[in-house]
């Protein structure tokens, strides 16, 4: 009898047990991998476009630079730290190919992230222009970087778009790739970063840091002049910081040399 109790319990326990186990994690479909962040990377980069423009359109000149600096660099840091476990909230060429070179990225999301980022900017930019007076908007040039006005200026402009490009990109990968200096503070490093460029660059390149955030405006007010110098100089300060984290400061999972 009492062999019968121990079996009864016995099995009752095995019962409990294979019932109570969990089930392994149903591994992420096609939406979640690749749809899902394509739309973030669209969403995110159309509000902070969005953002950012109307914070230049509607500009008053009180507070010069600082209320554009502030917007742009707020907008970054909550944009960054909704979408994170979205799509990694790029949000800007230069950050996905630095991303990519890293060895953090596949592929095959490069091109589809670089697309929506910049049908993101357009989207943003519409929306700032119909939000915003016709006689604001066309004062600021739909938000368009105007600030370039000769070639005297290109060669100070170019210089200080890759340095400040390659500054916040830098504080990308270490706060957020390199496995060494990872921090949760990241979108507010990102951020802060963004409003000291703006601050310390406005009068010289406008800070634009981002090909998406030029490229929408340029074409919703179909303003071009120099456009070049925002995609040329904020991707080869992308390339430059990728190259410094890939060759030199980053982790030994990251570094490719002198390991």
């Amino acid at each position: 009898m009492a062999e019968e109790k121990l079996e009864m319990s016995e099995l009752g326990t095995s019962l409990m047990s294979s019932g109570s186990k969990i089930s392994p994690p149903r591994p992420p479909n096609k939406f979640e991998t690749f749809l899902q962040p394509c739309l973030g990377e669209l969403v995110g980069t159309t509000f902070f476009v969005f953002i950012g423009c109307v914070s230049v359109i509607e500009n008053v000149e009180g507070p010069g630079r600082l209320q554009p600096a502030l917007v742009h660099g707020l907008a970054v840091a909550v944009m960054v730290a909704c979408m994170a476990e979205i799509s990694g909230s790029h949000f800007n060429p230069p950050f996905t190919l630095a991303i990519y070179l890293c060895g953090c990225m596949k592929m095959n999301m490069v091109v589809p992230y670089l697309v929506c980022q910049v049908v993101g900017g357009v989207f943003g930019a519409a929306l700032a222009k119909a939000m915003t007076s016709r006689e604001n908007y066309a004062k600021a040039h739909g938000a368009a970087f105007t600030l370039l006005q000769s070639e005297n200026q290109v060669g100070g402009a170019l210089i200080g778009e890759i340095a400040m490009t390659c500054l916040v990109t830098m504080v990308v990968l270490l706060g957020a790739v390199n496995t060494k200096t990872r921090s949760p503070l990241v979108p507010f490093m990102v951020g802060c970063t963004v409003i000291i460029n703006v601050l310390a660059g406005g009068d010289v390149s406008g800070t634009c840091l981002n090909p998406a955030r030029a490229f929408g405006p340029a074409l919703v007010s179909n303003y071009w002049l120099y456009h070049w110098v925002y995609w040329v100089g904020p991707i080869a300060g992308g390339l430059i910081a990728a190259a410094l984290v890939r060759l030199l400061l980053g982790d030994r999972k990251i570094r490719l040399i002198l390991k």
